[in-house]
């Protein structure tokens, strides 16, 4: 089976006339590693899918939701660990399955995972979770794999866009064989960088019958008691498949040195390092053991290529083997070509690159900023004119921690600045109005069970639920807050003051986040009442779906006086002229950027900023 998954058109000249015929039958397309293992999942015959957008997975999705809807039921999910309860209640039912997340939702979905293994699956279940190196777009730079080991779950790493493909497809059926649940990990280079792909048919698989078998699907102690040794019994049987899969892909070259590689690594060190004899692993969990033994065997030197935790590294050392690795690369950020050759140079394995320096132009900076016309702006400036202690959460309006709104003290992770509030309050020693920002989506996702507890525990905090009707962060997704669907259909739409009050919070206002004098009004009103208060700022994003654009303001420069109202706002479209007037520079607005949002017309005192007029 891994033999086929891997092959290419460019060496069906070796192959047997079966998979001659299917390579001429397959068509090459242009795919970024997300559309790949969207196709997959799709060939593969997965018949559930679902997830919650998260940068670098999101696109995984909406891939899957362009193909036809009676072969795939692609759909949003509220939470990860929603999206991978219904890709496992699709397996348990009998039809192959799919969930995707970026790596921070898999600690999401970790609680059912971890009982998942235990249980096993029906038919194919597998879950595409993207890593993040680097943290381009993150909280944390954590390691997938590491969860994985925990939950006894194999992991699948693609080093391209073809094995993005073939390893999904593959995925279900080493999660079949084995009864497990399958992780494919891809990271923020493969998920995004666009190849070639060599795409096939769709299987056509007949649905199996549901199992009743409650020992194995039911996880009471008793049961999980017993089914704990069979975890281990299917770790060795894993372990026996990857030594013997041709997927475990031993390239031989110079004896001096032997490199061990896994996932995106591999590509980089085959650039840098094409004569050196290299292993490269399908798999980083469970390890094909007795390849490696072979190959450390073969070669005077071993060093472990891979990205994040020295995952490989450490489980080569566990069976006595010498091998070197975070020694020489390392533990945080992205790889690159360039990277792992510095990292070869320190290692001794290449020369250091004796050229003369290229000259570099820097890129220009470009610091975060909320988009111009962003209705969250109001919000936090309001917040900050109250001196509020702001306690926020995950979503675009995370960058009002910069300057000028400067508006948030705290950020953990998705759905904390409730509970956050909560503790905040509790704990008796801010003098401050405590105040909660969260997001549409994010409130579904994880902010309704934290509101509870606050309305429980009587704590006295205000949450500003920011409703920009869509997941904007990620590119601007529907969510069950929108009333439309992953496919676009129209279905019943959350009405977010219902929900809250049904909570029983007993203040609740809802605003527009453009009246910037209601925004204050009502926020100073919020803080006012004891107990829980909840304001819904309600205004669409500027950008996502639709680009929402009004007529542009201007600035007039007799008007204006440099006090630097506007200029609070953080908004792009706004910036200081380059020419000096009166002795002092001032402001002037990019029409073109400017999204009529009336935002710096409200603030401003001079009465210096209008509608642009024909």
């Amino acid at each position: 089976m891994g033999k086929q998954m891997t092959e290419t058109i460019e060496t069906a000249a070796v192959k047997s006339p079966q998979t001659l015929e299917k390579l001429e039958k397959a068509q090459a397309k242009p795919m970024m590693g997300n559309e790949a293992i969207a196709r997959g999942a799709w060939e593969a015959g997965a018949k559930v899918a679902s997830a919650y957008p998260g940068t670098p997975s999101t696109e995984i999705l909406e891939s899957l939701a362009t193909y036809p809807a009676e072969d795939i039921e692609a759909q949003w999910a509220t939470n990860e660990k929603v999206a991978y309860d219904v890709a496992t209640g699709a397996s348990l039912s009998g039809v192959r399955a799919f969930a995707a997340m970026k790596h921070v939702g898999l600690n999401v979905a970790a609680d059912a995972l971890m009982s998942q293994t235990y249980i096993g699956v029906n038919a194919g279940l597998v879950i595409a979770v993207c890593d993040d190196p680097g943290i381009h777009s993150s909280q944390n730079e954590q390691d997938t794999r590491l969860l994985a080991q925990l939950a006894m779950a194999p992991v699948l790493e693609p080093s391209d866009a073809q094995e993005a493909l073939d390893f999904t497809r593959l995925a279900f059926e080493v999660s079949e064989e084995f009864d497990t649940p399958v992780i494919l990990r891809s990271n923020t280079r493969l998920s995004h960088t666009r190849s070639l792909v060599n795409v096939g048919e769709r299987l056509q698989k007949k649905p199996n019958n549901f199992i009743d078998d409650r020992k194995k699907s039911v996880m009471i102690p008793l049961h999980a008691r017993m089914r704990h040794p069979i975890l281990l019994e299917r770790e060795k049987s894993l372990t026996k498949y990857f030594n013997q899969s041709d997927l475990t892909r031993w390239e031989k070259g110079s004896t001096e040195i032997g490199i061990i590689t896994v996932g995106i690594s591999y590509s980089y060190v085959k650039e840098v390092l094409p004569s050196a004899s290299v292993l490269k692993l399908a798999s980083s969990y469970p390890l094909a053991e007795e390849r490696v033994r072979e190959f450390c065997q073969s070669v005077d030197r071993v060093i472990v290529v891979e990205e994040l935790e020295p995952v490989v590294e450490n489980s080569v050392r566990l069976l006595g083997l010498e091998v070197e690795g975070k020694s020489f690369f390392p533990r945080v950020g992205e790889f690159s070509p360039e990277l792992v050759r510095e990292c070869f140079e320190k290692a001794g394995v290449l020369e250091a690159n004796r050229q003369p320096p290229v000259l570099e132009v820097p890129p220009m900076p470009r610091p975060p900023l909320l988009c111009s016309g962003c209705p969250h702006s109001s919000s936090y400036m309001a917040l900050r004119a109250i001196n509020a202690r702001v306690a926020g959460d995950i979503g675009c309006y995370t960058l009002s921690v910069m300057e000028p709104l400067h508006a948030l003290d705290t950020t953990v992770a998705m759905g904390s600045s409730i509970g956050n509030a909560v503790g905040m309050a509790k704990g008796g020693n801010e003098e401050r109005p405590i105040v909660a920002t969260i997001g549409d989506s994010t409130f579904l996702h994880a902010g309704i069970p934290p509101l509870i507890d606050a309305v429980y525990n009587q704590a006295n905090i205000t949450v500003m639920l920011l409703d920009n009707h869509t997941t904007a962060m990620t590119g601007g997704q529907d969510h069950a807050g929108t009333g439309k669907t992953l496919r676009g259909e129209s279905v019943e739409r959350v009405d977010f003051e219902q929900l809250v009050r049904s909570i029983g919070v007993k203040w609740v206002r809802k605003t527009d986040s453009y009246n910037l004098g209601q925004v204050y009004q009502i926020l100073r009103e919020a803080i006012k009442f004891k107990g829980v208060s909840v304001i819904i700022s309600d205004r669409p994003c500027v950008l996502d779906p639709m680009k929402i654009k009004g007529t542009p303001y201007q600035a007039v420069l007799e008007s204006c006086t440099g006090c630097q109202s506007c200029m609070n706002l953080g908004c792009p479209a706004i910036n200081w002229s380059d020419e000096m007037y009166d002795g002092h520079h001032k402001v002037t607005i990019d029409q073109a950027q400017c999204m009529g949002c009336s935002l710096c017309a409200q603030v401003c005192s001079e009465d210096a900023i209008h509608l642009v007029t024909n």
